[in-house]
């Protein structure tokens, strides 16, 4: 029997992700895109799911995403898809792997495991680096299926790299000809389908080796130069990580560029609690950046997150306050079990509060000592914790230094305690953030630092923490901004609204039941490398161009996942033509 649709959800309360008012709706699908929004108690469907007493909304677009090693080996691209993201744009912040000759294979490794901390060893077993060019890239992703869409960069180091050699690792200027041949292979990128270029510009991305990365002050005419090849419509995007040492003239390069080509302008925006010489909060002034920008015509927005830019350190983690210390360093290669009980003896606890560590990674240079920032990560997920709950106050509390208090926490549980350090944007200003007109929810980093951050729940925690705890926003502000606004950023049009004729990719959810379990560890990378992995209630499915793909949490072994070669038209235009 023949029938009327693929797929159809009934009953549910429908957020289609424009921002207007939630309403009874049954969703039909055809052929991955959405048929018809109406009532249709007759028509039938090869698979029909009852959502009474839930929401159906477009599934979420997440735009700040590191998957570019990942999705060459991995057919899911978790802890993105399993926590309703349907579509990702990865090649962020400069880091990625093409273009890419054979004898800078290693160079771009170190750089990815230093900038977007992804083990060296799950890259050097993992990555086949069956490509050199960024088309030839781009066809290895087409070639591979995947459970959803996937947006790439194109990423300005291994770019410098390929054109440059050894003078684009030490950052030497680019000259004339090394401008044109980049120049020529940015066009052959964004004419094989990437959405944008990207770049970094700040001291906190180093390589595996410590050492500044090759975008690092790259010329502002190199930059203006090589961004001057897009066009706006073609949905270009400008993707840029920066100090804003000098914010004015920083910023000026994501005017140039929008105003030179009509390209988006797109940009790291958090609360780093830092005032500028006037006295002002620095994203308040980036904010009147973004608003004059946009008021000159200019299409340029912050990508802001919802909640910290959090940390978790500890033994089951990649990284810990002990973890390069002389007489840590020498059982850090033992099973957990046996490191812990090592850790135990007094006489290594003792060396070990005695020495520093030598060379570790940047997020423990930072915060190794700063206790008043740390805060002990329980089973009760808080990702906005009160102040003078941190290990300092912990150990004041008990009379006890705050490095021996940590030492012995990190012990508890066998081992596996955590320690959650907001190491950005612990701030009270998140809501000004994510309310303004020129802004966009991102920042989850899905895909990169696997060992210590996991934020890609941060979409999910805007409707737990703003919308229902705070009541800050309602659920189809908030369902707006995690679909169809970050779509409209990158010119992904097809998506991020339940519309007939658009894709169908949606979610059911169980607003009510929504909550965040502890991130866990898993040790699913190439070379048996671990990483962190979240899960969610309340996500009732996840569903990609029509196919159902998680059902309560639980993967159905579905891959209907595709590459997106640039801007994807509005069909609703097309049909309309």
């Amino acid at each position: 029997m023949k029938h009327d649709y693929d797929l159809i959800i009934r009953n549910g309360l429908l957020i289609d992700g424009s921002g207007a008012a939630a309403r009874p709706a049954d969703v039909a699908v055809r052929n991955g895109c959405i048929a018809s929004l109406e009532r249709s108690p007759t028509a039938t469907a090869d698979t029909v799911i009852d959502a009474e007493g839930r929401y159906v909304t477009p599934g979420f677009v997440d735009v700040h995403t590191h998957y570019d090693g990942q999705a060459t080996w991995d057919d899911r691209l978790q802890p993105s898809s399993n926590l309703g993201a349907t579509t990702v744009v990865m090649g962020n912040c400069g880091v990625g792997f093409a273009p890419c000759r054979e004898r800078d294979r290693e160079v771009l490794v170190q750089l990815m495991e230093g900038v977007e901390e992804i083990p060296g060893t799950a890259m050097y077993e993992g990555l086949k680096w069956d490509w050199e060019s960024f088309p030839d890239f781009l066809e290895v992703l087409d070639s591979r299926p995947h459970d959803i869409d996937v947006a790439a960069l194109l990423p300005h180091g291994p770019l410098r790299v390929f054109v440059m050699g050894e003078r684009g690792v030490n950052r030497e200027a680019a000259t004339a000809e090394d401008i044109a041949a980049m120049q020529q292979l940015v066009r052959e990128g964004l004419d094989a389908g990437a959405v944008g270029l990207s770049t970094s510009r700040t001291l906190v991305h180093r390589t595996s080796t410590g050492d500044l990365i090759p975008t690092f002050a790259a010329a502002r005419d190199e930059l203006t130069q090589l961004t001057s090849v897009m066009e706006g419509e073609k949905g270009h995007v400008f993707q840029f990580i920066s100090d804003f040492e000098d914010a004015d003239a920083e910023f000026e390069m994501l005017r140039e560029t929008s105003r030179a080509t009509g390209a988006t302008g797109t940009f790291t925006l958090l609360d780093l609690e830092q005032t500028d010489a006037d006295g002002a909060p620095v994203w308040q002034r980036q904010l009147e950046r973004l608003e004059q920008a946009q008021a000159d015509g200019l299409k340029i927005q912050g990508q802001v997150i919802s909640r910290p830019v959090g940390i978790l350190m500890g033994h089951s983690a990649s990284m810990s306050p002990f973890y390069k210390r002389p007489s840590f360093a020498e059982i850090e290669d033992l099973p957990l079990a046996e490191k812990v009980e090592a850790l135990r003896d007094p006489a290594r606890k003792a060396r070990i509060l005695a020495e520093g560590n030598i060379q570790p990674h940047i997020f423990v240079r930072i915060f190794e000592a700063r206790f008043e920032r740390m805060f002990p990560f329980g089973d009760t997920v808080e990702y906005l914790p009160e102040r003078n709950t941190s290990v300092a106050d912990q150990a004041a509390a008990e009379g006890r230094e705050p490095a021996e208090w940590l030492y012995d926490f990190l012990l508890g549980n066998d081992g596996t305690n955590l320690i959650y350090i907001p190491a950005a944007n612990f701030s009270e200003h998140i809501p000004d953030l994510l309310k303004h007109p020129c802004t966009v929810p991102a920042l989850g980093d899905g895909g990169a630092h696997v060992g210590s951050i996991c934020d890609t729940s941060a979409n999910l925690y805007l409707i737990t923490r703003w919308v229902q705890n705070k009541r800050l926003f309602t659920l189809e502000e908030a369902i707006h901004l995690l679909t169809r606004k970050p779509a409209e950023l990158y010119s992904l049009l097809d998506r991020g609204l339940v519309a007939e004729g658009m894709v169908a990719d949606l979610n059911i959810l169980d607003v009510d039941a929504l909550r965040l379990h502890r991130p866990h560890v898993v040790h699913d990378l190439p070379a048996g490398g671990s990483r962190f992995l979240q899960r969610a209630d309340g996500l009732v499915a996840t569903i990609k161009s029509g196919v159902v793909l998680y059902q309560e949490g639980e993967h159905t072994g579905a891959l209907p996942g595709r590459l997106l070669r640039g801007a994807q038209a509005d069909p609703r235009v097309a049909a309309a033509g």
